[in-house]
């Protein structure tokens, strides 16, 4: 999950190049008028705008060729960025007390809350803020693991991708532990660093007129803070007994497979016996939990080796199916620019990405691809987003955005949901459609990753807010962290973890400050914008059998709701493309439901719960 190129990674006011600096009027010539609000945001935009595309370029050549001098140059472009978009937010509440046209108080809404950080008035601490963001992402981007005894041999350091490969494919539950392990010695030096980051970033926000950051990112959802956080909760309740019962049956049978002695049957899981470093995704441990009747007969992955499928040709395949839809092919300049594989002359932020380095059709992925069916998922989730930014880029540039962060999310995800047997056939990878033999293993296999996800997807920004708040101080930061994977996820580290330890660094996006509870809302939407497409492509059966490739109907619908980016209220785009306007989790329960009893067949006699 990824790096979308919305508004700004940090904002701050008046540095050098601003008009507060150089005693431009341009920063107080628009009147407290309509007509001088109209001005002002055309203004605003252009200044935007340029000062975005300059950033991107820069955060795009960090991340491709990370080195000492590309961290300066990407921290002064963010600082740049920074002055100008607070600069702005800061002048638009000369505006409040006027009475402005919706599409005007909208777009001022915009500016002050779609920024996932906020420097203070300071330039020094903007400067400072912006230089700890940047070096924070380069320690994620460069972290290795050297074991015991390698003495920091560099042949001997296993980097993010190498412990991945580890927890996806060992049942040794020590090695298992040592590559958990391994990962989290990486992020122990951003803890103070982070500490002054969460400072910074609280009184930038509070300049703004928000409590603290969290605040701030909670009011970017046309609703109330404390109105989106009840319904997070109310989605999370809908789903939760369904986790429930996928975790009591995981670890039943983990505690089958490695004793009752390392997984207990009645407590929290080990987190790293769940085959991925964070404990979000278990599909890799398929092969422990799955059904014995269950087996679908393929393999995604295998099936993509097998027909001697390379990382471009992937791309391709879901570049296909957007154009199946209806959607035109992507840009030439997509295929030259962006990054497909892991280079071996240089460091670079592997972590899977969308770009849209000009706001409207310089769009690139940045992805370190792997064969397999998790890359080919994720493949197509990189696309949505590219195809999302291109479905509004002749928007004002305020506009240039999803209906909320969760649909951006969504909307590749959405069309992974339709690489179902029949897609597969359809496309030249499997010779013949199984039939219902394998289906309750595939749903098992996406519950894995679907449905173990939902509380992870709440837990990181769960920890943000009570960090930016204060309710977890730095003294508690990893407590506070296991504390809340406990109550939501039910897993737990098997070794000792101490404030000494920084666990939440070891996951991307909390050195790079990407709001997370857009991935929760957006599993929540890709089901309920898959239902929606399949009865409007007119599917009738089960709705986890539905594809919509090659129906342009469904392609009609969703392309209809892109093009409205954020240019009005998420619960209208939602409705556009569902007919309702409301988020509604039942779809999950509706695409599980014959997963679901089973689970409540195997779970007989177990005790549930932790």
């Amino acid at each position: 999950m990824e790096r979308v190129a919305l508004l700004s990674l940090s904002i701050g006011i008046c540095v050098a190049v601003t008009a507060c600096d150089r005693g431009d009027p341009a920063a107080t010539e628009h009147p407290a008028s309509v007509a001088g609000a109209r001005a002002f945001m055309d203004d605003a935009e252009a200044r935007l705008l340029e000062s975005w595309i300059e950033a991107e370029r820069a955060s795009w050549v960090q991340e491709n060729f990370i080195t000492r001098d590309t961290e300066a140059i990407a921290a002064e472009a963010q600082r740049r960025k920074i002055a100008t978009t607070v600069d702005l937010a800061r002048e638009s509440t000369r505006f409040d007390s006027i009475d402005l046209p919706a599409d005007l108080r909208r777009k001022i809404h915009l500016l002050r809350t779609s920024l996932p950080l906020v420097a203070p008035p300071d330039p020094a601490q903007q400067a400072e803020l912006a230089s700890i963001a940047a070096s924070l992402s380069s320690m994620y981007g460069a972290g290795r693991y050297c074991p015991e005894g390698s003495a920091g041999r560099e042949e001997s350091c296993l980097d993010m991708g190498d412990l991945e490969r580890i927890m996806a494919l060992s049942r040794d539950p020590h090695e298992l532990l040592e590559a958990w392990t391994g990962w989290r010695t990486v992020s122990p030096p951003m803890r103070e660093p982070y500490r002054r980051f969460v400072e910074l970033g609280n009184a930038g926000a509070r300049a703004l007129g928000f409590d603290d950051l969290g605040a701030l990112w909670r009011s970017g959802y046309d609703m109330p803070p404390a109105e989106f956080a009840a319904e997070t909760e109310r989605l999370w309740q809908q789903v939760r007994p369904l986790y429930e019962k996928l975790h009591c049956h995981v670890r039943a049978r983990l505690a089958e497979h490695y004793g009752k002695d390392v997984v207990a049957p009645d407590g929290p899981i080990p987190a790293h016996l769940l085959g991925n470093l964070w404990a979000q995704d278990w599909t890799n441990i398929y092969d422990l939990v799955g059904p014995a009747e269950g087996d679908p007969g393929f393999d995604v992955g295998a099936l993509l080796r097998e027909h001697d499928v390379d990382a471009k040709q992937m791309v391709r395949l879901a570049e296909g199916f957007f154009t199946s839809l209806g959607f035109a092919p992507l840009p030439e300049t997509f295929w030259e620019r962006s990054l497909f594989t892991r280079p071996t002359d240089r460091d670079v932020q592997c972590h899977a990405s969308a770009w849209d380095i000009d706001w409207v059709d310089d769009l690139r992925i940045k992805m370190c691809i792997d064969i397999t069916a998790e890359d080919f998922v994720t493949v197509h989730h990189e696309l949505g987003h590219n195809y999302y930014q291109r479905a509004y880029n002749t928007l004002a540039p305020l506009h240039r955005q999803g209906a909320n962060d969760g649909f951006h999310e969504a909307l590749g995800d959405t069309i992974a949901l339709s690489i179902t047997p029949a897609y597969l056939v359809r496309v030249g990878l499997l010779e013949r459609d199984p039939g219902a033999s394998g289906e309750l293993g595939l749903l098992l296999r996406a519950a894995l990753d679907k449905i173990a996800f939902l509380p992870f997807g709440m837990l990181v920004d769960q920890w943000r807010f009570g960090v930016f708040s204060g309710e977890i101080p730095p003294e508690r930061y990893n407590a506070g962290w296991w504390d809340l994977a406990r109550r939501y996820q039910g897993v737990e580290p098997k070794v000792a973890r101490s404030e000494a330890d920084f666990d939440p660094g070891a996951k991307y996006h909390v050195p790079a400050n990407t709001p997370y509870l857009r991935y929760f809302l957006a599993t929540i939407l890709e089901f309920q914008f898959h239902r929606a497409l399949c009865e409007a492509a007119g599917f009738e059966g089960p709705l986890y059998r539905c594809s919509i490739y090659g129906n342009e109907e469904a392609g009609r619908r969703l392309a209809e709701m892109m093009r409205l980016g954020a240019s009005r209220p998420w619960p209208e785009a939602l409705a556009v493309l569902t007919g309702e306007p409301a988020l509604d989790a039942t779809a999950i329960l509706d695409y599980f439901a014959p997963l679901e009893q089973w689970l409540d067949r195997q779970n007989e006699g177990r005790t549930c719960g932790y």
